[in-house]
């Protein structure tokens, strides 16, 4: 049975046992000099379920390794009791930011509401109307600026009780809204970020493995969670642009390599690194409320990603991706 915690157990110990060093994304991309060698850049979304990151981290604890650990800002991933917790494992916490989802959600729900509460006059209806079509904005830019002044202000509550050195965008499958678009006008690093792994971790000779859609070749299920090779003029007017060769930015080169590796199942990645076939350098990214040793918490999370998975292969589709 895969995605269990004893089969993560098993894939962490298989690689540490191989020789793999485990690193932060902080760390990973802080070095000043290439890192050589076995290595996995273990990064974490906690999408939701906290508790099990706390169990995760804990685990990683016990086999001592270490990785970065990205929350949410809202109620169903952010734990400030576990997001110290984990931190105090020696792990790296980081902001898993969605801000111009947040941001456009929260004028949709204030754009009904003043709908509601407005005189039913003829005037009003239509300016009712119009404002509902904008979606309280008058364009990308200023929408944009909105979702700065919250990432900003999201980022100094996760920093008023511990670090925060990278972020990492969440996918938001089902919003229309990517918030990597707030770095085409600003720049993570003037707050004090080193890192966002879409755009500063060189994936042409690292190994991608995401559990995105609960299986490792995820990609036609997952909307966001992916490398995509566009055209170098694509990032022109950017502010803070992707390093050629990152997810956002993939080479063909890129694309070549991470075609050489295509696992299913866990299993077939331990295949591969008792074999010998698995490359020197990975990224891992794992999602905790995915595994599980409670037999009804796994059966309810495995209906519940096949249901997504299968809405994600139809927007995936519509969008012609």
């Amino acid at each position: 049975m895969d995605f269990t915690l004893s089969v993560l157990r098993d894939l962490l110990t298989a690689l540490r046992n191989e020789g793999y060093t485990f690193m932060t994304v902080n760390d990973f991309t802080a070095s000043e000099k290439p890192v050589k060698g076995k290595h996995v850049v273990l990064r974490h979304d906690v999408d939701k379920k906290p508790g099990n990151s706390l169990v995760v981290a804990g685990i990683e604890s016990e086999l001592g390794i270490k990785g970065t650990y990205y929350f949410r800002i809202v109620p169903e991933s952010l734990d400030k009791d576990i997001a110290g917790a984990i931190s105090s494992m020696g792990h790296e916490v980081g902001y898993h930011y969605e801000d111009i989802d947040i941001v456009s959600r929260k004028s949709k729900v204030e754009s009904r509401k003043s709908r509601v509460e407005s005189p039913k006059s003829k005037v009003q209806s239509r300016k009712s109307k119009a404002e509902s079509r904008k979606s309280g904005f008058e364009g990308e830019e200023e929408l944009v600026k909105m979702a700065f002044n919250s990432f900003r202000a999201n980022l100094a509550s996760l920093r008023e009780f511990t670090t925060v050195d990278t972020i990492c965008m969440h996918g938001s499958p089902l919003s229309r809204h990517d918030s990597r678009l707030m770095w085409k006008y600003f720049d993570y690093r003037e707050l004090g970020i080193k890192a966002e792994p879409y755009f500063d971790i060189l994936l042409e000779e690292m190994l991608f493995l995401t559990d995105t859609g609960r299986r490792w070749d995820g990609s036609e299920v997952s909307v966001r969670d992916k490398v995509y090779n566009r055209s170098e003029n694509f990032y022109s007017g950017w502010v803070r642009k992707p390093v050629s060769g990152s997810a956002l930015a993939m080479t063909a080169r890129g694309e070549a390599f991470q075609k050489q590796f295509r696992f299913r199942k866990t299993s077939s990645i331990s295949g591969a690194l008792q074999s010998k076939r698995l490359p020197e350098a990975i990224m891992l990214t794992i999602h905790p409320q995915r595994w599980s040793n409670s037999i009804s918490a796994w059966s309810v999370e495995l209906i519940s990603q096949n249901a997504k998975n299968q809405l994600k292969y139809l927007i995936n589709r519509h969008a012609g991706i």
